[in-house]
């Protein structure tokens, strides 16, 4: 998926990661089907899954920020 314009770089970076996750899923299913060692692809697996965790919070946040900041209207 190529960003656009109107498209987010955070939510951009989102999808990036899942497909990721995916393909290292993936992955670390044919190494245990081969009977081999998966703790490197497990462990990569984890530690990109506390990123996309780590961006789905940031941009949470992002945007109670601009609720809150956002003037109301009265």
């Amino acid at each position: 998926m190529i960003p656009n314009d109107r498209e987010n770089p955070l939510d951009w970076k989102i999808q990036t990661l899942r497909g990721q996750l995916v393909e290292l899923g993936s992955a670390v299913r044919q190494l245990n089907q081969s009977g081999l060692d998966s703790a490197t692809a497990r462990l990569l697996l984890s530690r990109k899954r506390a990123e996309l965790e780590d961006l789905i919070k940031r941009g949470r946040a992002d945007v109670r920020t601009a609720q809150m900041v956002r003037p109301q209207r009265g």
